[in-house]
């Protein structure tokens, strides 16, 4: 499948299309009346596959507790992590402290503002310095996540057949984006195309189905997800804790949370102690 070239017609009808919407539905949200690009990048980690709605009150309450890079830089492990209880993926936890943590070791505190510099700091990928350099720093950077996937597709590919084997990729998405970006203002041109696919999937069945990086999230009640969870948050409540008290307190069965517990070792997220289990140390 070729990308498709679009000629200035279409461009600008599609732009049309766009901010039409934004202007009469944009959504409102704290995060997007802050340029500094620390708070950017809490909102883009708290975002990552986690409803908006989820989203609202811990980004706020993150933002009284740790309100610079400084602060959660230097915070221990365990209040960082009871802070993000209820996110999930307690690893983009870690990998924010660690981003930051680099920022005041290599840069002083502040933010780098290329997007190979941003992509330098630990878990942070292409869309994320993407989204940090466009909504931060003004800059037109090319990226891709769920919504705007979502965008393109039903703009663009809408009666196109796609067989179950041959899904549409991002590599014939992503020229799109960047023929149709508002280099002038990519924040809100981005802000406005999120708003748009957001729309999209309460109307429709969500157009990101035709795409090849969809992927349905597997069910957390049951599953490991959900063991994790319960034992990042016993230990951020109680300080160190076994698995036996945690498996009372949560309801989770014990080979469950067995397992969920040695690839938490594994990634240096807790730590066996004298009390059973606890949230390993402060960054080193």
């Amino acid at each position: 499948m070729n990308a498709l070239v679009l000629d200035a017609a279409q461009i600008d009808s599609f732009r049309c299309r766009i901010y039409d919407f934004y202007s009469g539905h944009g959504r409102d949200f704290a995060w997007r009346h802050t340029r500094d690009p620390y708070a950017v990048l809490v909102s883009e980690m708290m975002l990552q596959q986690t409803q908006t709605s989820r989203v609202i009150p811990k980004y706020d309450a993150w933002m009284a507790r740790f309100p610079d890079v400084w602060s959660l830089a230097q915070a221990p492990r365990a209040d960082v992590l009871a802070a993000w209880n209820g996110l999930g993926y307690n690893r983009r936890a870690v990998f924010l402290q660690k981003a930051c943590a680099a920022v005041c070791a290599e840069h002083g505190g502040m933010f780098p503002r290329t997007r190979k510099q941003l992509e330098s700091l630990p878990g942070i990928g292409p869309y994320t310095a993407g989204a940090v350099a466009a909504f931060a720093f003004g800059l037109p950077e090319v990226f891709i996540e769920t919504n705007i996937r979502s965008v393109f597709i039903h703009c663009f590919y809408e009666d196109a057949f796609i067989s179950p084997d041959s899904k549409i990729p991002d590599t014939v998405l992503i020229p799109l984006v960047e023929q149709t970006l508002d280099v002038h203002n990519p924040r809100e041109w981005y802000y406005a195309l999120m708003d748009y696919g957001a729309d999209l999937k309460k109307r429709m069945v969500n157009p990101s189905r035709r795409s090849r990086s969809y992927a349905v999230q597997s069910r957390f009640e049951g599953s490991l997800r959900q063991a994790r969870g319960a034992i990042i948050r016993q230990l951020s409540q109680q300080g160190s804790a076994t698995l036996y008290q945690i498996s009372v307190a949560e309801h989770v069965d014990m080979a469950r949370l067995e397992k969920a517990a040695e690839k938490l070792v594994s990634e240096q997220l807790i730590e066996q102690c004298a009390g059973g289990y606890c949230i390993c140390g402060q960054i080193g």
